[in-house]
C-alpha cells in the first residue's frame, strides 16, 4: 500500500531546498552542521533510511560525512551505504536478541560522539521495542526476555508492556535522547500504537519519559508476574529507580509522526470506492479487547451489512490483543489469525455466503509466523467442514495458523517495510 510505503512517508516529509531541508514544513538550515548521523530501529528502517537518504542527496551525504546505524529484522537487510542496517532479529521473531542489543550499544556510541554543531536523525518504527533492546545496568537480557513474555501471554496490552519496558532500559523512555550530543535530534516515526502516543511508540526512546517505577511494579503485580517467575533482579532495579532523580536530554528534540493507521485506512478507503464499493471505515483510537471479540464483533456486522441497505464494505484499522493458551497445549497464530478465526466461528454458524472477511498486520507478520493473517469466506468454511475443523478447539491452543494452513486461508505477503498496526476489511454480497 503506497499510502504507508515507508520511503515515500519520508520523502514526503523531509523535502530539500538547497541548503534547507523542510522538516514537515519546519525549516533547517544545513550550511551550519558539520556532520549528519541517521540511527534508530524498527520493521520500516529500510524504507525509511532509503527515504532520507534520497531527500538529502549525494552531496549533502558526502559534504556532512554522513554516518549512521539502524537496526531493522534479518529479512529486512540491505545495501545502504553510508549506513549499516543491521540484522537484529531473525524474521519472524519479534522480540529482543543479543544481535539487537550489540547494534543497540552501536547506536549509542554514534550518538555520544556527536557533538553541538551536528545534526543526528532518528527513524522509528513499528517493531523497535524488539530490535533496540539495551539492557539497564544490572539486567540481563534473559530478564527482560522472561519479562515480556510472561506480560505477553497474560494478555497485557502495548502501553503496559512499555510501561515496564521503559524502566529496565539504557534506549527507552527518553534514554536515547539523553545519551545524544547533537545539538539537533529530529526524530521521524511511522507510528504502529493507536492514537500515536510518543511516549508509547517504540517505548519513546527521543520523549522525555514520564513513567515512573511506581507504575511499572504496579503492572507486574496486576499480572501477577512475581509468582509467575520474573526474575528478581527486575523488582530489584525498579525498586532501586524509584530513589534515581529523573534526567532530562541535553539536545533539542523534535518528533514527528509521519504514518500512522489512519493513513492506511484512508488509503483502503479510496481504493474501495474506485472498485465500485460503498465503504464505511472506522480507525480505532484507543487500544482495544480482546481479538477474539473483535473478531466475532466483525463477523456480526457483516451479517447486519447483509440483510439490508447501507455500506456493503466496512473497513477498520486496529490492534487487539490474544490471551494466549498455556504452552503445554499452544499452537501457532498471530492476533489477526485468531481474530479471523473467531469470526469465522459465527460465520460457519449464521451462513457465510456472499460474505468475505480478512485480517492482517500491515508489517506482513502476525505473532511467531510467516503470514500477516487471515481471510474468511464461504469456501474456506466449507474446506474446514470437509476437513473436520473445529474452530473452537484451535482458538482454545491459539494454534489459528495451523486451522488456516491447510485451508488456503492465510495471507502471505513477506515483509512490508512498514506497520501502522492491522486493517481488517470486510465485504459483503446482498441477496445471499
Amino acid at each position: 500500500m503506497r499510502s504507508v510505503d515507508s520511503a515515500h512517508l519520508v520523502r514526503q516529509a523531509v523535502v530539500r531546498k538547497g541548503h534547507r531541508l523542510l522538516i514537515c514544513e519546519e525549516p533547517l538550515e544545513l550550511a551550519p552542521v558539520r556532520r549528519i548521523a541517521i540511527v534508530g530501529g524498527g520493521k520500516a528502517g529500510a524504507g525509511m533510511a532509503a527515504g532520507l537518504l534520497e531527500a538529502l542527496g549525494p552531496d549533502m551525504i558526502a559534504g556532512k560525512r554522513l554516518t549512521g546505524w539502524l537496526n531493522v529484522p534479518e529479512d529486512c537487510v540491505r545495501a545502504l551505504p553510508p549506513l549499516t542496517l543491521h540484522p537484529a532479529r531473525p524474521a519472524g521473531l519479534n522480540e529482543p536478541t543479543e544481535a539487537g542489543v550489540d547494534g543497540t550499544q552501536q547506536i549509542l556510541q554514534i550518538v555520544r560522539s556527536l557533538q553541538s554543531d551536528d545534526l543526528c536523525f532518528c527513524l522509528i518504527s513499528g517493531g523497535a521495542s524488539a530490535l533496540l533492546p539495551a539492557p539497564a545496568d544490572g539486567i540481563a537480557l534473559a530478564d527482560k526476555l522472561a519479562v515480556t513474555r510472561q506480560l505477553s501471554a497474560a494478555g497485557a496490552n502495548i502501553a503496559e508492556l512499555n510501561a515496564v519496558r521503559k524502566q529496565i532500559s539504557q534506549l527507552k523512555g527518553g534514554g536515547l535522547a539523553r545519551a545524544c550530543r547533537a545539538g539537533r535530534l529530529i526524530t521521524l516515526i511511522i507510528s504502529d500504537v493507536l492514537g500515536d502516543p510518543l511516549n508509547i511508540i517504540a517505548s519513546g526512546p527521543t520523549v522525555q519519559d514520564d513513567s515512573t517505577p511506581q507504575e511499572a511494579l504496579a503492572v507486574l503485580e496486576r499480572f501477577d508476574s512475581r509468582q509467575a517467575g520474573v526474575p528478581e533482579a527486575i523488582f530489584d532495579h525498579l525498586q532501586r529507580r524509584q530513589q534515581a532523580p529523573p534526567r532530562a536530554p541535553a539536545c533539542r528534540v523534535t518528533n514527528h509522526v509521519i504514518g500512522n493507521l489512519a493513513t492506511a485506512v484512508d488509503a483502503a478507503g479510496v481504493e474501495a470506492e474506485r472498485l465500485g464499493y460503498s465503504h464505511a471505515m472506522t480507525c480505532a483510537r484507543q487500544l482495544e479487547g480482546e481479538a477474539e471479540d473483535v473478531g466475532r464483533h466483525l463477523a456480526q456486522m457483516a451479517l447486519s451489512m447483509r440483510q439490508g441497505p447501507g455500506p456493503d464494505c466496512l473497513i477498520s484499522g486496529g490492534e487487539p490483543v490474544v490471551r494466549l493458551a498455556p504452552p503445554a497445549v499452544r499452537g501457532l497464530g498471530g492476533r489477526n489469525q485468531q481474530l479471523a478465526l473467531a469470526a469465522l466461528e459465527v460465520l460457519a454458524s449464521a451462513g457465510a455466503a456472499g460474505i468475505a472477511l480478512l485480517s492482517g498486520g500491515t508489517d506482513g507478520e502476525d505473532g511467531p509466523t510467516d503470514a500477516a493473517g487471515a481471510l474468511v469466506d464461504e469456501a474456506i468454511i466449507a474446506a474446514a467442514r470437509t476437513l473436520g475443523f473445529h474452530p473452537a478447539d484451535y482458538l482454545r491452543r491459539s494454534d489459528a495458523y495451523h486451522f488456516f494452513e491447510p485451508l488456503g486461508g492465510l495471507i502471505k505477503t513477506g515483509p512490508t517495510h512498514t506497520n501502522v498496526c492491522d486493517v481488517r476489511v470486510v465485504v459483503v454480497a446482498r441477496g445471499c
